[in-house]
């Protein structure tokens, strides 16, 4: 229930943090839409077609796909105002990431696949939406440039698992990955910590 309620507020402050990249872009409204619906749901629906997992999770729910469509468009009529929430859509966002990450990783376990694969389906659903925005805006996805962001997802993931390995109840282990890693996530906006980055140059001789 915790986690469907989180579920529910994460996709909505995604969807607008889609819509408003989709108006830097200045696209219309229908772009706008798809920008968002995207990154709400994509990272799902990548989890679900990689792990043969169907129907995928907004076709079962397509309440889900309202909610993200309703969110775009509030932040269309909300954009003027928007950069006031910054730091309240980087809580939510890393709230999100955590909650989706936990999400994928529960159903590539009920599913039966090996902890390798858990772990990636996690992956998946918290940071690939982000991607699929940023590829269809035509910008370096972040989550290869700024702060720890997928590496999160893979920590969260195999503490989770980790944790129920030990014997922890579902629910516990649960609550424990998601203030954890929602805590971690909450560290590397704030220290700004990254992964070493590669920089190659052609010489110019």
């Amino acid at each position: 229930m915790l986690l469907s309620l989180i579920y529910l507020i994460a996709i909505s402050a995604e969807a607008m943090t889609g819509a408003l990249s989709a108006g830097r872009r200045r696209m219309d409204l229908f772009g706008v839409v798809i920008i968002a619906c995207v990154t709400a749901l994509g990272g799902g629906s990548l989890r679900d077609i990689v792990l043969g997992h169907y129907p995928l999770g907004w076709v079962k729910h397509p309440e889900y796909l309202g909610f993200t469509i309703c969110a775009a468009l509030i932040a269309t009529w909300l954009a003027r105002w928007m950069h006031h929430f910054r730091r309240t859509f980087l809580v939510l966002d890393g709230l999100g990431l955590i909650c989706f990450t936990l999400i994928g990783c529960a159903v590539a376990r009920d599913a039966g696949h090996a902890a390798p694969i858990v772990l990636i389906a996690g992956m998946l659903t918290g940071a690939f939406g982000g991607v699929l925005r940023d590829v269809l805006c035509n910008e370096v996805p972040l989550i290869f440039q700024k702060e720890l962001y997928a590496v999160i997802t893979l920590f969260t993931g195999a503490a989770y698992l980790g944790l129920l390995e030990l014997g922890v109840s579902l629910n516990a282990a649960t609550l424990w990955c998601l203030g954890g890693g929602f805590l971690m996530r909450l560290l590397a906006i704030h220290f700004k910590w990254e992964m070493p980055k590669f920089v190659y140059r052609d010489e110019v001789h």
